[in-house]
């Protein structure tokens, strides 16, 4: 990195901590949001999460509100001591999951990072830009989400990755297993999204 390159700024963590990493546009962040945050951190054994509020979506046609506009609405809803909130993608310009889990690996060797997600994802997780390298990377901690848990058990990847499934009984291991790993955690959800609270105008 040349040396007028501006610091990238992460969230603090210790040495040898476990992070569960939350990725999205949180256009807006919403309850349902924090509720599987909350869940994350018991189910998996984590120190700590980090919200990582992406530019945008690669996979969405319109563009989200401003970052700022959503950096401190996340703030305003999601505060918890072990949940920090990270404009990490912006700092470093990228848009693709596998090269924002590139550089944190670069930036912090001596973390170890779990990628959350909700089963909705999962369902279209083979049409994320290098999604096996993603998967080959870093455990993944999914998190169920209503109408979407069938769907999440039959997509491609969850059949092509049958065998590193990580049994729920085990889960508060998954940070510690070698990639790929993965583990579907059923926990009562809030049907609420982020698309409804824009359509309903309340954003």
């Amino acid at each position: 990195m040349p040396a007028h390159a501006p610091r990238i700024m992460l969230p603090f963590s210790r040495r040898g901590q476990m992070i569960g990493l939350l990725g999205g546009s949180f256009d807006p962040p919403h309850a349902g949001h924090v509720h599987i945050t909350r869940e994350a951190l018991k189910r998996f054994g984590l120190d700590a999460v980090w919200w990582l509020v992406s530019p945008g979506n690669p996979l969405k046609a319109h563009g989200p509100a401003p970052l700022e506009r959503r950096m401190h609405a996340a703030r305003e809803i999601m505060q918890h001591p072990r949940v920090h909130i990270s404009d990490f993608e912006a700092q470093i310009g990228a848009r693709h999951t596998a090269l924002t889990l590139a550089a944190l690996r670069a930036e912090r060797p001596d973390l170890k990072f779990v990628w959350l997600m909700g089963a909705d994802n999962m369902v279209q997780f083979h049409l994320w830009q290098d999604w096996r390298q993603i998967m080959e990377t870093v455990p993944i901690g999914i998190l169920a989400r209503p109408s979407a848990r069938l769907a999440a058990r039959a997509s491609v990847a969850a059949r092509m990755y049958e065998r590193d499934r990580v049994p729920t009984s085990h889960a508060r291991w998954l940070g510690h297993m070698k990639a790929p790993a993965w583990c579907f955690a059923n926990v009562p959800m809030l049907a609420m999204s982020s698309t409804t609270l824009r359509e309903a105008g309340k954003w």
